[in-house]
C-alpha cells in the first residue's frame, strides 16, 4: 500500500492501481467515459484528467498509477475548461436527440453532460451518415451515436477474447465494426452481449424482448432462467455439462426440483421458448441437456448431503401424490415436519404415472425419483382416497390439497353421451394400468394439446387401425409440442387443425363426427369459445370411438367441505396457497387448472414454504448442493458459432415404435450433449460485468462509508 494525496486528503491505496479507481473507491468522483472497471484502459476520452504536482500538463487519471507521495488535484478552473472542451468535441459528432434516444434515462453520456455542464453549441455539428444495422440478432448497431470510447472493442477483444469488433475507417470517419462489414453471425460473434452492456451511449444496444421488457435486469439477461417456473439456473448446469461435470449439473437442477429425470423426459420446456439462441438460429435443447445430466448423475454432490432440519413434532398430510403434492411433501420433510401423502390410486405420481404414456416417460424413472422422496422420510399411503379434508385436521397440524385434475370434460354437443365416447383421463389411466379401454378400431380424438396426442398415440399402440385428431386451433396455434405433432403424423395419425365439432353421429353407438372448417376463433370474457365457420364446409369422418381431450378438472365437489369456484377448483387467498379454511392449503392443478409438471413442482415448493411458516418455520426451503462455479469470462472465438445446429436426440423410427410402449426417444449421446452445451450463449456472464459508476452513485458510496 502507498499513500497519495487527493484534493488535500491523504488516501492509503494499492500501489500501481489507477488514480481514477482509487478516487472512485474513496468516494471522490472524477468524470470518465472510456474507463470501465473490467476493461483495460485506453485514456481516449480525456474527461478524467487531473493535475499532478510536478507535472506541467493535466494527466488522464485512468492511466496514472498510484505511487508513494503522489499529489493530485481533481478539480480546478483549468480542469473544468479542458473537460468541457473534451465533452464538446465528443458531442460534435453525436445526434442531438436525447429525448427520443432509446437510451434516454440510462445514458452515461447524458449524465456526464449534466455533470460537466457542456453543450454542443460552440462546435460545428457533423452528421456521420451511418446506416443503423438491425439485421443482427439480439443487438442494434447505430454508429451515429458512437463517441469512440472503445469500450465495446475492449470488451470483445480483451474481456471475451472473441475479437469480432475493431476500429474501421469510412472516409474521414472512424467507427467500430466487423471485418469487411460482415454481420455478427458471419463474423463468428458469440452473442454474449458484453459490447452492449458496456456501451455508454446506446450505440450498441439490446433489442427489446417483449416477454421480459418490464422484468428485472437479471431476468432480461437470462430469459431461460426467468421463464422456468422453478427458476432453475439453466446456464450454470449447461456449463457444467460442457465441462463434463455431470454430477454438478444434476446437483444444480436438484437445488430447485426433486424430479430432474422426469423433467428431462417430459418438461414442456418454457425455457426454450425464451432462449436467446433461437434468435441466432435454433433454441438450446435445454430439456435434453437436463435429461442427459440426470441420467449421468451418481449423486456425488447431493446424496446424503441434502438439507434436513431437526424434527419439529408438527405433522402434515398431503392429499394427492402427483408432482405438486410430492414436491411439497419432500420440502416439508426437509424442514423437519412429519409428512404423510395420501394417494387415491394404487401408485403415486399423479399424471406423471397415469396420464403420460410409458413410451414418453418410463415408469422406473418415476419410481427412482419417488424413492428419493421416501428416503427423506415422507410416508406414502396409496389407495387412500380422502373424502373429508377438514377431518384430517384432527390428526394433522396442516393439510395440503394437491389432488390434481383427474376428471375429463366433455363438450356439450349432440351425441356426447353415446356409447363409444371416452374421456382422455379415463382412457390414459386404463391404458397405463393395462385395463380394457373399450376402444374400437376407428378413433377420433377431439383436442389439440399434448394430452390429445398422448391419447391418439396411445390408441395407435393399442391397435387402432385408423386415428384422426381434430382441434379448433389452426396448426400454428395448436398447444401441443411441434415434435409431438410431427411424431404422431409419422406414426400415421391424421391431424385436422381448425375444425369445429358439430355433432357426434350415431344412435346406439358412435358412428363418426361431423365437422366444419374454422376460419377463426377466440374465447370471450366468460371463457366461451367464439368460432367463425366457413359456410358450406360441412364434412364427416367415420369412427366407432371418440375421445374427448379438451381439458380436465379436479374431482372435488361441495361434499369436500371446502370453498370452491367453477364447481370443482379450490379457492385460495390471492397469490397464496392458503384456502379459506385455516390449516388447509391448496396447490397444483386443483387450484389453477391443468398446467405442466414443472409448474406443479413450483406450486408445491411455494405451498411447502407457506405451510412451513404456518407451522412456525422460516419458510426458507432453499439449499445449496452444487459446487461453486466461477466461469471464465474469456470465452474465445468459435468458428461458425452462429450456425452451430441444435443437436437432435436419437429416436426409433415410426415403424419400430408405433405398436409398443417402449421408450423410443433415447436422448442425446455423450458427444451430442457436449456439442449442444457448446452452443449456449452463456447469457449469465453479462451479469458479472461491473455496472457503470456515475457521479450520483459515487456520492452515495461515500455517504455509506461515512455512516
Amino acid at each position: 500500500m502507498v499513500r497519495i494525496t487527493v484534493n488535500g486528503t491523504v488516501l492509503e491505496v494499492p500501489e500501481g492501481k489507477s488514480v481514477l479507481e482509487c478516487c472512485l473507491d474513496a468516494g471522490i468522483y472524477i468524470p470518465h467515459l472510456c474507463h470501465h472497471k473490467d476493461l483495460p484502459e485506453n485514456g481516449s476520452c480525456r474527461l478524467c484528467i487531473v493535475e499532478v504536482e510536478g507535472e506541467k500538463s493535466p494527466v488522464a487519471s485512468c492511466m496514472l498509477k498510484a505511487e508513494e507521495g503522489l499529489t493530485v488535484t481533481t478539480d480546478s478552473s483549468r480542469i473544468r475548461h479542458l473537460r468541457e472542451l473534451a465533452m464538446e468535441l465528443l458531442l460534435a459528432g453525436h445526434p442531438e436527440d436525447c429525448s427520443t434516444c432509446p437510451k434516454y434515462g440510462n445514458c452515461e453520456l447524458q449524465t456526464l453532460i449534466q455533470y460537466i455542464g457542456a453543450s454542443n453549441t460552440r462546435m460545428k455539428h457533423r452528421t456521420k451518415g451511418f446506416r443503423t444495422i438491425e439485421e443482427n440478432p439480439l443487438m442494434t448497431h447505430d454508429m451515429n451515436r458512437c463517441v469512440l470510447c472503445g469500450r465495446c472493442v475492449r470488451a470483445c477483444q480483451d474481456l471475451r477474447g472473441v475479437g469480432v469488433l475493431d476500429y474501421r475507417k469510412k472516409g474521414l470517419e472512424t467507427y467500430v465494426g466487423t471485418l469487411h462489414e460482415k454481420l455478427l453471425k458471419d463474423a463468428d460473434c458469440r452473442f454474449c452481449t458484453a459490447c452492449a452492456e458496456v456501451c455508454p451511449t446506446g450505440t450498441i444496444r439490446l433489442k427489446k424482448r417483449e416477454a421480459t421488457e418490464n422484468a428485472a435486469k437479471e431476468d432480461v439477461a437470462v430469459p431461460c432462467r426467468f421463464a422456468c417456473p422453478a427458476h432453475t439456473d439453466i446456464p450454470r448446469y449447461i456449463r457444467f455439462v460442457k465441462e463434463g461435470n455431470y454430477d454438478a449439473a444434476a446437483a444444480v437442477i436438484r437445488e430447485k426440483v426433486p424430479f430432474p429425470a422426469v423433467l428431462g423426459y417430459i418438461c414442456n420446456h418454457l425455457c426454450e421458448l425464451s432462449c436467446k439462441r433461437k434468435d441466432v438460429n435454433e433454441a438450446m435443447s435445454i430439456r435434453n441437456i437436463k435429461r442427459f445430466a440426470a441420467e449421468h448423475d451418481t449423486g456425488l454432490y447431493w446424496k446424503g448431503k441434502q438439507k434436513q432440519l431437526p424434527d419439529t413434532g408438527k405433522k402434515v398430510c398431503v392429499v394427492g401424490g402427483g408432482p405438486a403434492g410430492l414436491t411439497a411433501a419432500y420440502y416439508l420433510r426437509k424442514q423437519g415436519h412429519q409428512v404423510t401423502v395420501k394417494e387415491a390410486l394404487p401408485e403415486v405420481g399423479g399424471m406423471m404415472r397415469y396420464g403420460i404414456p410409458a413410451y414418453r416417460l418410463p415408469r422406473d424413472v418415476i419410481r427412482d425419483e419417488v424413492e428419493v422422496i421416501t428416503e427423506a422420510g415422507v410416508k406414502l399411503e396409496c389407495n387412500a382416497k380422502v373424502q373429508d379434508p377438514k377431518a384430517l385436521l384432527n390428526e394433522y397440524d396442516a393439510v395440503l390439497m394437491a389432488v390434481g385434475a383427474h376428471v375429463g370434460t366433455k363438450l356439450p354437443i349432440e351425441g356426447s353421451d353415446l356409447p363409444g365416447v371416452l374421456l382422455n383421463i379415463d382412457f390414459l389411466r386404463k391404458a397405463a394400468m393395462e385395463l380394457p379401454t373399450d376402444m374400437g378400431k376407428k378413433v377420433i380424438v377431439l383436442g389439440g394439446g399434448n394430452v390429445a396426442f398422448d391419447c391418439a398415440r396411445t390408441a395407435k399402440r393399442l391397435g387402432a387401425e385408423e386415428i384422426h385428431l381434430a382441434c379448433l386451433e389452426a396448426r400454428e396455434a395448436m398447444t401441443a409440442d411441434d415434435e409431438e405433432i410431427e411424431q404422431a403424423q409419422e406414426e400415421g395419425i391424421f391431424v385436422h387443425p381448425a375444425q369445429s365439432f358439430e355433432r357426434i353421429t350415431g344412435t346406439d353407438h358412435v358412428t363418426g363426427v361431423d365437422f366444419m372448417n374454422v376460419l377463426g376463433f377466440h374465447f370471450d370474457e366468460n371463457r366461451r369459445a367464439i368460432t367463425e365457420k366457413e359456410e358450406g364446409s360441412e364434412h364427416h369422418i367415420d369412427a366407432d370411438t371418440v375421445i374427448f381431450a379438451v381439458g380436465q378438472r379436479p374431482e372435488l365437489d361441495e361434499a369436500c367441505g371446502l370453498e370452491l369456484f367453477r364447481g370443482s377448483y379450490l379457492v385460495c387467498e390471492a397469490g397464496r396457497s392458503a384456502t379459506t379454511t385455516p390449516g388447509i392449503f391448496g396447490a397444483g392443478d386443483a387450484v389453477y387448472g391443468t398446467k405442466s409438471v414443472i409448474e406443479a413442482i413450483e406450486a408445491g415448493r411455494k405451498a411447502a414454504s407457506e405451510i412451513d411458516i404456518f407451522l412456525g418455520g422460516d419458510g426458507d426451503i432453499t439449499e445449496k448442493l452444487a459446487p461453486e462455479q466461477n466461469p471464465d469470462p474469456y470465452i474465445g472465438k468459435v468458428e461458425g458459432f452462429g450456425y452451430l445446429e441444435r443437436q437432435q436426440p436419437e429416436t426409433d423410427s415410426a415403424e419400430m415404435r408405433q405398436d409398443n410402449f417402449r421408450l423410443f426417444d433415447h436422448g442425446l449421446s455423450d458427444c451430442s450433449a457436449c456439442k449442444e452445451a457448446e452452443r449456449c450463449l452463456q447469457c449469465d456472464l453479462v451479469l458479472k460485468i461491473s455496472p457503470p459508476r456515475l457521479w450520483g452513485d459515487v456520492t452515495k458510496e461515500k455517504e455509506v462509508v461515512a455512516e
